[in-house]
């Protein structure tokens, strides 16, 4: 029996969990699952749309105003009387709008993953609501131990099946543009010493410590430069703190990028921020392009990252902490080898994407016999 799942996101904007989502629907078992990918908002430029749509995977977009939108209880209900999808399975704060629509549809099987820890995965009603789900209809997925554990905090259940994020650790293992050349085509210099950061501007992503603690820890080294790759509404605010810091001109604002695993690969640290997290694919991607990584105990970031041996994990908020091991890991080039060398060889042995995919699709089947009368059989015979 093929069954069809339908993933529903907010967005299709290529950050962490969109791209998580494009992994799963292109990465599926054809000979089983069938796979389609619908987004609250309506499509815009440098979406997932495309390339998702080039492997064949169905997209739909909803056309979703900003803030509660009540036309979508009937969109979603309009979209799974045309799929009739077995499983739905949502991501972030969009179970809000789905449930009702799967339960008027009786969708056989409901999954929904929660992408950060649960206190601030959705609001205080969609916790309400959601506590409701879990305990009746919806089998909830976590990415990390830390993630779990708020799970039970939040909603007071047991903790549910946790499977972690993946990545296609090969790609970034092996950039397509080699360091020097990238380099020379973006400007920098052989002898500079390269801090990146793939993130989001949002507030999570807590750019303001990043910028503080590269101001107090570069003085002394004007060949460090740190790369901030990525977009959002506090762009604008970061450059100004950039120029008020006086760094304006070590600092680079790149915007998205295409080309992830080239800039990863030209770059000597990776650094992240973050105030909370769930299991961000931006620590994974630059553990297996190389990199020791400079990071915050956020979240699951620790269980992905060992401090003294794939680079330094401190404590979110402390600024000094940050800015010391910044420095750290530019003066002593061999501990930076060093570490590069380890985190890559943990992502070849515990990153890699095809294990997510397998993990959901396990998790698919063992649920679905049980959500379907008969269904034991026919996902035994497919």
């Amino acid at each position: 029996m093929m069954a069809r799942v339908l993933h529903v996101v907010p967005n299709l904007v290529p950050y962490g969990l969109e791209r998580m989502v494009a992994t799963l629907a292109t990465m599926a078992d054809r000979r089983r699952f069938e796979v389609s990918v619908a987004s609250l908002y309506a499509d815009q430029p440098g979406t997932l749309a495309a390339s998702l749509e080039a492997e064949g995977i169905r997209v739909f977009h909803l056309g979703k105003r900003r803030g509660l939108d009540v036309r979508m209880f009937w969109r979603i209900r309009k979209l799974l009387a045309q799929l009739h999808p077995e499983i739905v399975h949502t991501h972030n704060y969009v179970l809000r709008y789905t449930l009702p629509a799967t339960l008027f549809q009786r969708t056989p099987l409901q999954v929904h993953t929660i992408h950060n820890v649960a206190e601030h995965e959705v609001d205080r009603i969609g916790r309400w609501l959601q506590r409701l789900a879990f305990r009746r209809t919806v089998h909830p997925v976590v990415i990390a131990e830390t993630a779990a554990a708020s799970f039970e905090r939040v909603y007071g259940l047991p903790r549910p099946p946790l499977i972690m994020n993946g990545i296609n650790v090969a790609r970034y293992a092996a950039a397509t543009i080699g360091r020097e050349p990238w380099r020379r085509r973006e400007g920098f210099y052989a002898d500079d010493l390269l801090f990146v950061c793939v993130a989001r501007f949002y507030p999570q992503k807590n750019h303001r410590d990043l910028l503080q603690a590269f101001a107090a820890g570069s003085a002394l080294r004007p060949n460090c430069r740190l790369l901030l790759a990525g977009d959002g509404y506090l762009r604008e605010e970061l450059e100004q703190l950039a120029r008020d810091l006086g760094i304006s001109a070590r600092v680079h604002f790149l915007g998205r990028r295409k080309d992830v695993p080239e800039l990863l690969g030209a770059c000597d640290v990776f650094v992240l921020a973050s105030l909370w997290e769930g299991n961000p694919l931006s620590v994974m991607e630059a553990m297996a392009a190389g990199l020791p990584v400079v990071v915050t105990a956020a979240g699951g970031v620790p269980e992905l990252a060992s401090s003294g041996t794939h680079g330094f994990v401190v404590p979110p908020g402390d600024v000094p902490a940050l800015s010391e091991a910044m420095m750290r890991m530019a003066n002593h080039p061999a501990a930076r080898q060093e570490m590069g060398a380890a985190a890559a060889a943990r992502a070849r042995t515990k990153f890699d994407d095809r294990r997510m995919v397998e993990a959901y699709e396990s998790l698919y089947d063992r649920l679905l016999p049980r959500a379907v009368p008969g269904g034991a059989n026919a996902c035994a015979a497919s």
